[in-house]
């Protein structure tokens, strides 16, 4: 931010025309005591001026204070612990030259004293600061106006609000960075002016700040680099987050990050209507697809996946961030996918080289995913029915292959919710009579069945005699009303225990 100085004591003292002239050597007060921004210049006499002062401001005075009833060491002391930043004392005016005293005190209390000459009216130094704070204020102004017609020249380039980002940044003279609704880095200017592991936990950071739904701007420090970030879009409609690498922002700066929020918000608002409308033709595309006819979707999207492909299905998955990852992924590394929403949830095909990155999206978004086998475009329908089958068999976020899901048993594919309703419900008498008796018919029936129905061999493993167990069974049995002694009966009820919920 090219502007012109701010106003500083160091500033006020350089003016030639007050011939104001710093007491002690620069190297006898603490460093940067002379650079600390200054508020204001207030004159006054008075023993003890603090409770009229503010901080940041340097005073002026005659020392007619200074007699035999006010301690200049302890006069100085109220003034440093006020927040005054410099004093400075007229010269011939009370008294020739500045006291001894008070410059032994404004040396312990690292209070730069400056000498005001005769010739300078204490109004004049006033008067000099103020135009200095108007001067600055009216370039911070200019520079404001002149960023923000820059900003909107860089909208209407190609990639406009990449370019906008990149404006932003070099006229804050700083790094500048914008995160998309699902937290990855889209854009970043300068490029590799940030380092990757502080990154990453900038990006760690903002998807923080997009789940929790926060609007207001954020201050953070992540391995000595400051950064602010500003959420663009409201509420449950946050649509990315714009970064830059900057402690703290003055009016003019804030009002500039306002319209370029403004600005992204509203081509991020275009975007989504785009690719809501993307979505919707996948949408319909696939439905051709279900029919194993890939013919239309080649037709409307140019290709496919190469043959053999996977058929993915997500639950619960959000359809308009995980475009956005696939799309980044295409355009960084060629990936070629088709993603398409339906009642059953987020349909995506890959080619079976792509495979791995199903495995990477579920653990990105933390949603479930079933997997189908591979299969040809001919066969889309029975993929995606295989890829359901597998997503009803992962109960937590993760990914469910189908060829898993059926190689471990027949009684697990065919395990929906309506059938667990259906076992439990039958197994209700059984479950009823163990709460309230405290016995364990279930687990009986279990072990009886993991022994083929013998006896003797299940008695001894749940630790009773036989004659127990087979009252224990016959008792079940009459419970679910089923003829325990033949095998149809049997089969059903290993079938009720393996399906419904422990």
């Amino acid at each position: 931010m090219a502007v012109t100085a701010q106003p500083t004591l160091r500033a006020l003292l350089q003016r030639r025309d007050l011939g104001l002239s710093l007491v002690p050597r620069e190297a006898d007060i603490p460093e940067g005591a002379l650079d600390r921004p200054l508020r204001w210049v207030h004159s006054s006499d008075l023993a003890d001026p603090t409770p009229f002062l503010s901080e940041d401001l340097a005073l002026l005075t005659t020392g007619t204070q200074f007699d035999e009833a006010v301690s200049i060491d302890t006069y100085v002391g109220r003034l440093a612990d006020r927040g005054v930043i410099g004093l400075g004392f007229g010269t011939e005016v009370h008294r020739s030259g500045i006291p001894d005293e008070l410059v032994e005190a404004c040396a312990v209390h690292g209070m730069p004293l400056f000498a005001v000459p005769y010739r300078t009216p204490f109004i004049a130094v006033a008067r000099a600061h103020s135009e200095a704070i108007a001067a600055q204020a009216y370039a911070r102004r200019s520079w404001a106006l002149d960023t923000q017609r820059a900003l909107a020249l860089a909208a209407l380039r190609p990639h406009g609000l990449d370019a906008t980002i990149a404006e932003l940044g070099r006229r804050l003279d700083v790094w500048s960075g914008m995160f998309d609704a699902a937290g990855a880095l889209t854009f970043a200017h300068p490029r590799d002016a940030i380092e990757a592991r502080v990154l990453h936990e900038l990006g760690s950071r903002v998807v923080e700040i997009l789940t929790r739904g926060l609007e207001a701007g954020q201050s953070l420090s992540i391995e000595g680099h400051s950064f602010m970030l500003f959420t663009v879009g409201r509420g449950g409609h946050l649509r990315g987050v714009i970064a830059l690498a900057i402690e703290t922002l003055d009016p003019e700066a804030r009002s500039v990050v306002t319209s370029v929020i403004a600005m992204a918000g509203l081509a991020m608002e275009q975007s989504e209507q785009l690719a809501r409308s993307r979505r919707r033709l996948h949408t319909q595309l696939l439905g051709s697809l279900l029919a194993d006819d890939p013919s239309l979707a080649r037709r409307v999207l140019g290709s496919l996946p190469p043959a053999p492909v996977l058929v993915a299905v997500a639950a619960d998955a959000p359809a308009g961030p995980l475009a956005d990852w696939w799309e980044r992924h295409r355009s960084e590394h060629g990936t070629s996918f088709f993603l398409a929403e339906s009642e059953d949830g987020v349909t995506m095909c890959v080619s079976v080289a792509d495979e791995g990155l199903l495995d990477e999206v579920a653990a990105r978004f933390g949603i479930r995913i079933g997997v189908s086998d591979s299969e040809g475009y001919d066969s889309f329908a029975r993929a995606h029915a295989q890829a359901l089958t597998a997503l009803r068999q992962q109960g937590s976020h993760g990914v469910a292959r189908y060829a898993d899901t059926v190689g471990s048993s027949i009684l697990t594919a065919l395990a929906t919710d309506e059938a667990r309703l259906v076992a439990e419900s039958r197994l209700a008498p059984v479950r009823e009579h163990d709460a309230r008796t405290g016995a364990d018919l279930e687990g009986s029936l279990r072990t009886w069945l993991e022994h083929d129905a013998k006896a003797e061999s299940a008695a001894n493993a749940l630790g009773v005699h036989r004659h127990t167990l087979r009252s224990r069974i016959a008792h079940a049995g009459a419970l679910l009303d089923i003829d325990l002694s033949t095998f149809p009966a049997r089969a059903e009820l290993w079938t009720i225990l393996q399906t419904a919920r422990d």
